[in-house]
């Protein structure tokens, strides 16, 4: 059985089917229609709705932990019904309080940001997000924030400056009232394994384990962002479904020694930072995966277990390096990502097993890092070709190189651009021209709607020419500095030197 809170109402619920999503039953069953679905595929924004979880926060001088409500919008037309357990699900309905509006629909209609008002509940639910987040807010993210939310008739400058007034007029609303009693309504709910139905939430590494032997054909999954497509896309049914959501092994982010170990199941909203942290140049490919709803919800366990050859984290786990962790809830074993991807849609994951974690080194000194992606959109969009390059240079000269491709075969892909330069000078054309010649002969992409075989091959060269320039403009930037602060350095001494 499922607990959570409906507003500030708890409720106690067996979903009659596993695939049931969150929009059907806050349409369906609790006739609760303001979230509208549009795309059923996670694209337009009309079905956001936001969860409310209680996390820890420093307090003080960060001794203590303080428990606060932390807001996120999903899109409640990809969402099973296992993403509400042990939390709040706040709907459009339940912001005005006492037939008062809530300040970002009075802000809404006071920039008369609503026309025929079909996406208009999605966008006050955004917006309500970024209103309970403790953050400096611009324009900047407040289209970061809309960015899963689109309007296809009134247009969005209204509806950015009724987020831009209302983010800046903060006032005191009966969210924040009631933060205390729905944060010890929300610890008081059990959570618990939910065996006994057909739709499983295990809690831990063993239950997981006890739920796949006993359903060994039930499909896994954490954020539902691509298995729930299957149900609202191709009218697919699964009786039986097993949720990695509520699995604490999966949701933990360790900074080791030499790198990061990040959760399966954390959502990738949850990670960045810490990417970013580390992997600063993945900055552009994190915010443009998907839309910020579906990154509140979508799992880099999710994205590489999928095994899509147009993902787009699995290219930059090749580049890195990384280490896919397996487990079965006996034993544990380690895959090379660049040995995971077997074929289409095919891993090395045996019967019985889940992704636990994934392993990302560190980078090294003198290590370039760039990701590329190419699409129709900028947002929101699956790439046509994705390319990932990770170089380490020792005076100039390639000391070590890896790759991680997309959209260019049945699977990610990498090649061994390093044993064809290694040693070579990085500034030298003629290093440009053979990494050149090996990308040229090296794939042989299909044609389909994003992109010809011809475009996806000539990308793939543009985006190495991008990469051998950048990284030589960087280079070259870095070694006028180095000169500049030496003849600084030597006329400082030549002072000196005078003066004595």
């Amino acid at each position: 059985m499922l607990s959570f809170l409906l507003n500030d109402k708890r409720i106690n619920f067996s979903p009659a089917q596993a695939d049931l999503t969150v929009l059907d039953y806050l349409r369906e069953s609790k006739k609760l229609t303001g979230s509208k679905e549009g795309c059923a595929s996670g694209d337009c924004g009309a079905c956001t709705v936001v969860l409310a979880e209680v996390s820890q926060t420093s307090a003080g001088n960060g001794s203590n932990a303080a428990a606060k409500l932390y807001y996120r919008p999903i899109n409640s037309c990809i969402t099973f019904m296992s993403a509400l357990q042990g939390k709040q699900l706040i709907t459009v309905e339940h912001l005005a309080n006492q037939d008062k509006l809530h300040p970002v629909q009075q802000s809404m209609v006071d920039h008369h940001g609503s026309q025929c008002g079909f996406c208009t509940p999605g966008f006050i639910m955004s917006m309500f997000a970024l209103y309970h987040q403790d953050i400096a807010v611009n324009r900047t993210v407040v289209e970061h924030a809309l960015s899963g939310n689109l309007c296809r008739c009134t247009g969005y400058r209204p509806i950015i400056d009724a987020t831009l007034h209302a983010c800046a007029n903060k006032q005191v609303d009966h969210f924040n009232q009631n933060e205390q009693q729905t944060i010890e309504q929300l610890q008081s709910l059990v959570i618990n394994d939910n065996s006994d139905t057909n739709l499983l939430t295990p809690t831990s590494r063993e239950s997981l384990r006890v739920a796949i032997a006993a359903h060994p054909t039930a499909p896994l999954f954490a954020g539902s962002t691509d298995l729930a497509l299957q149900v609202t896309q191709q009218l697919k049914q699964f009786s039986r479904l097993i949720s990695l959501s509520k699995v604490t092994e999966l949701n933990q982010l360790k900074v080791l020694e030499n790198g990061l170990l990040i959760g399966a199941a954390l959502p990738l909203s949850d990670i960045e930072t810490s990417l970013l942290h580390y992997f600063p140049t993945l900055n552009e490919l994190l915010s443009r995966f998907a839309s910020h709803p579906v990154r509140n919800q979508a799992s880099l366990g999710g994205n590489v277990a999928n095994a899509s050859p147009i993902g787009d984290l699995p290219p930059v786990l090749l580049a890195l390096n990384a280490t896919i962790e397996l487990d079965n809830g006996l034993t544990r074993r380690s895959v090379k990502a660049s040995e995971f991807f077997l074929d289409y849609r095919q891993t090395a994951m045996q019967q019985g097993e889940w992704i636990e974690g994934i392993y990302l080194p560190f980078l090294t000194a003198n290590c370039h890092l760039q990701a590329y992606k190419i699409s129709k959109r900028m947002e929101d969009d699956i790439s046509a070709v994705c390319a990932v390059f990770n170089l380490t240079l020792n005076d100039n000269k390639v000391a070590s190189l890896s790759c991680g491709f997309g959209g260019v075969a049945a699977t990610p892909v990498s090649i061994n651009l390093e044993a064809l330069l290694k040693d070579k000078p990085w500034s030298d054309a003629a290093t440009f021209e053979l990494g050149k010649t090996l990308l040229s002969q090296s794939f042989e992409p299909i044609d389909d709607v994003r992109a010809s075989k011809e475009y996806r091959q000539h990308m793939l060269i543009s985006l190495w020419r991008r990469f051998w320039l950048q990284t030589n403009s960087q280079n070259q930037a870095i070694a006028t500095r180095t000169i500049t602060t030496r003849i600084g350095q030597l006329n400082t001494h030549k002072v000196e030197a005078d003066h004595a």
